[in-house]
């Protein structure tokens, strides 16, 4: 079969992403050209690049709302099949994941503001409602973090056992509860605050203090400890 037309292999080698990657490092390539690096080939008519270009497109040309594209609608770009939108998907993934943890690595959180920094961080694009816990060591150093339910649109269901079986696997001697709204009301429910005081006494049988109870949404945080309820 002949070559197509539009392949990036007739480009001059220092125009490849690929090559360019190689020599110049990644931080000069364009986001089009690193998502076609991802996309690895296009279709007979256009090149990666070009599929690439349609793909931000799709984002809003912001790879912040790209990030925000489910699986299935990255599919919809002509040349983007299942295994090629899991790949783009995973590495926007991986950068969310990357700014979180070099945003607090081996920082002491001192705040409820920094916690909540690095809690959006983590729930960023989150469009079902979240729990997790973030785990501390005695100097108030996040050592891990936790996913523990995934609920629907108005809510979701945290077992204690798992809260504390993971504080325990990481040797952590307090820790911070966390989930979002993603109706944007930042007021917890009856229900937030019954689990919280759980937990609370369920750690003073492990010696693990509950610090704080941080909600967040597009619109902010509110935090138990800042409000009295902690």
């Amino acid at each position: 079969m002949q070559e197509q037309k539009y392949s990036i292999k007739q480009w001059a080698k220092d125009d490849q992403p690929r090559e360019k990657l190689r020599s110049k490092g990644a931080q000069v390539l364009t986001d089009s050209e690193l998502i076609a690096i991802l996309i690895g080939k296009g279709t007979p008519k256009r090149n990666a690049v070009d599929v690439a270009r349609d793909v931000l497109k799709l984002g809003q040309n912001n790879l912040a709302e790209l990030a925000k594209l489910s699986v299935s609608e990255l599919m919809k770009v002509s040349g983007v099949g299942l295994t090629k939108a899991i790949v783009i998907s995973a590495a926007l993934e991986i950068g969310k994941r990357r700014e979180a943890a070099t945003a607090f690595d081996k920082v002491a959180i001192s705040g409820s503001k920094e916690i909540a920094i690095y809690i959006k961080s983590l729930l960023r694009d989150r469009e079902n409602e979240v729990f997790g816990a973030v785990y501390l060591n005695q100097a108030n150093r996040i050592k891990h973090h936790e996913v523990i339910s995934v609920g629907g649109l108005t809510g979701t269901i945290a077992d204690p056992r798992i809260i504390f079986k993971k504080a325990l696997a990481a040797d952590a001697t307090r820790l911070i509860l966390f989930h979002n709204h993603p109706s944007g009301n930042l007021q917890p429910s009856t229900a937030d605050k019954e689990l919280t005081r759980k937990i609370i006494q369920a750690g003073s049988l492990f010696d693990i203090v509950t610090l704080d109870h941080i909600i967040v949404s597009e619109y902010g945080y509110f935090s138990f400890a800042d409000e009295g309820l902690i």
